[in-house]
C-alpha cells in the first residue's frame, strides 16, 4: 500500500474522519499515526513434502506452507527462511503451471502439500495471528475466497460456489465477481499465502488475499495464482464481504527491460503470482525493479502486492494509488521474518525502510514511525502495520 497524501501530493486526513489508509502517492507531510504493534505472524512454512494419499478437497488440514511453482512461490510467514529452488521443484514435479488461481500461507498459516501425480496438494485454512489490527476483516476477506476458489470432486461450478458462499452467510452474487479464482476445472484447491490491508477504516476495509491454487481437469493438474482486493462493510453483527476485485495483470509482454528480467530471476526476491504476471507484463517501472534488487543485495525479501489486485485509489481517498501505475511494492517478510510479526525485529525492519529509502523510494511506510528523511518520507498507520510500502515517484 502507499501513504496517503495531502491535496494533490500528500496523505491528507479529513477533520472529523478517519484517516484514509492505502498506498499513496508522495505525501506533502507525515501522517500522524502511530505505529500499531506487529500481529504475529506464523512462521513460514516449508515447501510441501508428497504426501501418501491425496486429499478430498482442496484445504485439508495439514498445516504448513504452500507450495508454488518454481521460485516465486509465496511462503507462509515463519522465522524460517523459504526453501531453495531444487526442493521447489523436487516437491512440485508433475504439477504443471497455468491456470489462474490462488497461492498459500497462514497464519499459523497453512502448508500445500502435493499428493499423487496427478492429485491436488493439501493445504491449511488460514488463520489471523495475535496482534492484529482487525483480525476478524481479514478472517472474513480470506474465508470466501477459500469457499469459491477450492472445492473437491463433482462440487465445481458456480452453483456449488454459491452454496459455499451462502453457507458462510455472504451474498452469493459474488461468486459472479470471482473472475480467475473460479475457473473450469474438476477439482481445485486453494492456499493463501497473505492478506494484507489495502486499506482499514473504522466501517470499511479492503484486505488484499494474495493465494496461489491448484486445478485438476482430467489427469492434468494446472497451478496459477492471483490476489483479491476483497472489500468489505462494518455492520452491527460484524464484518460482511461486499465485492471482490481481483488481479488482471494483463498478458506478458513480447521483451522486457534488463532490470525486470534480473529481478524475476534473483533467488533473494520471493513474488507471488500476481506480481509476477506484473512483471512479465512489463507495466512496472524500473525505478521498482531496480531498488528490488538493491534491496535483495542485504536481505531475502518477499513481495506480497505490485501493481495488480491493489485499489485504484488510495483507501478511503479519490487519489490514484502508485501500485496500480506500476510505482511500488509492498514487502511483508524480510530475512524470513513477517513485518506484522511482534517477535519480529523491530531494527530490522526500521532498518530495511531507511534502505528502501536510500534505495530512491520517495514514500515508504511500515509499522515502525520513523524520523528524518525527505517532507512524508516516511509514515506508519494501522493499514501499514503488516507490510512496508515503498513507492516511487518514476
Amino acid at each position: 500500500m502507499s501513504h496517503p497524501r495531502a491535496p494533490s501530493a500528500g496523505h491528507p486526513a479529513v477533520p472529523g474522519t478517519p484517516p484514509a489508509q492505502g498506498c499513496p502517492a508522495a505525501p506533502a507531510v507525515p501522517p500522524a499515526q502511530g505505529c500499531p504493534a506487529a500481529p504475529a505472524v506464523p512462521p513460514a512454512q516449508g515447501r510441501p513434502a508428497a504426501p501418501a494419499v491425496p486429499p478430498a478437497q482442496g484445504r485439508p488440514a495439514a498445516p504448513g506452507t504452500p507450495p508454488g511453482p518454481g521460485r516465486h512461490a509465496v511462503p507462509c510467514a515463519s522465522a524460517a527462511p523459504p526453501p531453495g529452488r531444487r526442493a521447489v521443484l523436487g516437491a512440485l514435479a508433475g504439477v504443471a503451471l497455468g491456470a489462474a488461481g490462488c497461492s498459500g500461507v497462514r497464519a499459523p498459516a497453512g502448508r500445500a502439500t502435493p499428493s499423487a501425480a496427478s492429485a491436488l496438494p493439501r493445504t491449511t485454512p488460514w488463520r489471523p495471528g495475535p496482534g492484529e489490527v482487525e483480525p476478524a476483516a481479514k478472517l472474513r476477506a480470506v474465508r470466501v475466497v477459500e469457499a469459491i476458489g477450492a472445492w473437491p470432486e463433482g462440487h465445481g461450478g458456480a452453483a456449488a460456489a454459491r452454496s459455499r458462499v451462502a453457507a458462510l452467510g455472504l451474498p452469493t452474487a459474488l461468486v459472479g465477481q470471482a473472475g480467475p479464482l473460479a475457473p473450469a476445472a474438476d477439482q481445485a484447491a486453494l492456499q493463501v499465502v497473505f492478506a494484507q490491508y489495502g486499506g482499514i477504516l473504522p466501517r470499511s476495509a479492503s484486505v488484499l488475499v494474495v493465494c496461489r491454487q491448484w486445478t485438476r481437469r482430467g489427469g492434468e493438474v494446472a497451478s496459477g495464482g492471483t490476489t483479491v482486493d476483497v472489500r468489505l462493510s462494518r455492520g452491527a453483527h460484524g464484518w460482511t464481504v461486499d465485492a471482490l476485485r481481483p488481479a488482471h495483470p494483463g498478458p506478458p509482454a513480447t521483451a522486457l527491460p534488463a532490470d525486470t528480467r534480473a529481478a524475476l530471476s534473483d533467488a533473494r526476491i520471493t513474488l507471488p503470482p500476481a506480481a509476477v504476471a506484473d512483471l512479465r507484463g512489463g507495466r512496472v517501472h524500473s525505478s521498482v525493479t531496480r531498488a528490488m534488487r538493491a534491496l535483495a543485495r542485504s536481505y531475502r525479501i518477499e513481495v506480497s502486492v505490485v501493481r495488480s489486485g491493489h485499489p485504484l485509489d488510495v483507501f478511503g481517498t479519490d487519489r490514484p494509488s502508485d501500485h496500480p501505475r506500476g510505482r511500488a511494492f509492498d514487502v511483508w517478510r524480510i530475512d524470513g521474518h513477517a513485518v506484522v510479526d511482534p517477535a519480529t525485529s523491530r531494527s530490522l525492519i526500521e532498518r530495511f525502510m531507511r534502505d528502501a529509502a536510500a534505495a530512491g523510494s520517495y514514500n515508504v511506510g511500515g509499522p515502525v514511525p520513523l524520523t528524518g528523511g525527505g517532507p512524508g518520507q516516511f509514515f506508519s498507520d494501522a493499514t501499514h502495520h503488516d507490510h512496508v510500502h515503498i513507492g516511487f515517484r518514476a
